[in-house]
C-alpha cells in the first residue's frame, strides 16, 4: 500500500463491517483486523486482512498499526478493563502518527460515568488525541439478534421499556458515517449523537414488523422484573443483567426518544427508517 490505509477494529461485526464497505466504496486502503483464518474469509475484496488482538503486548500494536494514518477503535462487547485493553490502542496509535481516532462511543455517554466508553472518551480527551467519538442510539440490529428469537418463536417483543419512544438507528448507517469522517477534514476533537429521525415506541415497531411478515407481533410491555427474570433463566451473568436494568431505565425516561439528522448531514443521505431496516432484515424474523 503507497497510500495511507485506516485500521479498522472489529472489522466483521455488524458496524466494522458496514464501516469497511464504505470505506471501499470511497476508494480508501483499509487494513481489516482479523484473528483468525475463518475471519479473513469473511472480508470483502480489497480489504487487507491483519492479525490483531487487544492483548497482544504494545510494540505488536504498533507493528499492526504499520503504513496506518487512521484507526476505526470499536470495544469488543467483553471487554470491560478499557485501561487494560483500549488504553495501549490510543497510546500506540499516537505513538505512530496516527492523524485521527474514530471511536464507536454510546449516546448519552458524557453523563454515564459507570460506562467503559466514558473512560476511553475521556482518556482520549486527556492524552490529546485526535478523536472523533461516534455516540450512536439504540440498534435497529438489537431487534434482528438479541430478540429475534422472541420474535420468531413468539411473535413478541419482550423489553421493559414502557410506553416510551426511542429513535433507532441502523447499525448500517453508523459505518457509513464513520467512513465519512474518516475521510473528510472538520471532525477532530468532535462528538456526534447519532439518531435516526424517525422516533418509535415499541408498539409501533410491533405494527411495522406485523405488516412486513404478514402475522401479527405484539409488544407485551413486560415489568422490569419479568424481564430481568427471564434473563436469569437464559443464564445471562448479573454483570449483563446490570447494565440491561441500566439500559431500559434510561430508556423509559425518553433519553433514547429524540431524533435527528446527523446522518443526513455527515453523509448526505437519510438515516434508513425502520420499515425499510425491516424489509431488508425481514429473514431473521420469519419461520
Amino acid at each position: 500500500m503507497t497510500e495511507p490505509a485506516v485500521f479498522v477494529t472489529g472489522a466483521t461485526g455488524i458496524v466494522g463491517s458496514a464501516a469497511l464497505e464504505h470505506l471501499l466504496e470511497r476508494g480508501t486502503p483499509v487494513v481489516a483486523t482479523v484473528r483468525s483464518e475463518a475471519d479473513t474469509a469473511k472480508l470483502p475484496s480489497g480489504a487487507v486482512p491483519r492479525t490483531f488482538d487487544f492483548a497482544m503486548a504494545p510494540r505488536r500494536i504498533e507493528a499492526a498499526l504499520d503504513g496506518c494514518d487512521r484507526l476505526f477503535l470499536m470495544r469488543p462487547p467483553p471487554i470491560s478493563d478499557v485501561e487494560t485493553y483500549l488504553f495501549p490502542v490510543i497510546d500506540a496509535a499516537i505513538r505512530r502518527g496516527i492523524r485521527q481516532i474514530v471511536f464507536l462511543s454510546l449516546q448519552g455517554v458524557q453523563a454515564n460515568r459507570k460506562t467503559p466508553h466514558h473512560a476511553v472518551e475521556q482518556y482520549l480527551k486527556y492524552v490529546d488525541a485526535p478523536y472523533t467519538s461516534l455516540r450512536p442510539n439504540f440498534f435497529m440490529q438489537n431487534l434482528s439478534t438479541t430478540y429475534a428469537d422472541d420474535i420468531s418463536e413468539r411473535d413478541e417483543i419482550f423489553v421493559p421499556a414502557g410506553r416510551a419512544f426511542t429513535a433507532f438507528i441502523d447499525a448500517r448507517d453508523i459505518g457509513r458515517v464513520a467512513a465519512a469522517v474518516l475521510t473528510s477534514d472538520g471532525h477532530l476533537q468532535t462528538s456526534y449523537t447519532l439518531s435516526g429521525e424517525q422516533s418509535l415506541q415499541y408498539r409501533r415497531v410491533a405494527a411495522i414488523l406485523s405488516e412486513v411478515l404478514g402475522r401479527t407481533i405484539r409488544y407485551s410491555r413486560p415489568a422490569e422484573r419479568d424481564y430481568l427474570d427471564r434473563l436469569r433463566e437464559q443464564g445471562r451473568p448479573e454483570d449483563y443483567i446490570d447494565v440491561q436494568r441500566m439500559i431500559y431505565r434510561v430508556v423509559r425516561l425518553n433519553v433514547s426518544a429524540f431524533p435527528n439528522r446527523m446522518v443526513r448531514k455527515l453523509t448526505g443521505r437519510p438515516a434508513t427508517t425502520f420499515r425499510e431496516f425491516a424489509e431488508r432484515e425481514r429473514a431473521a424474523w420469519e419461520r
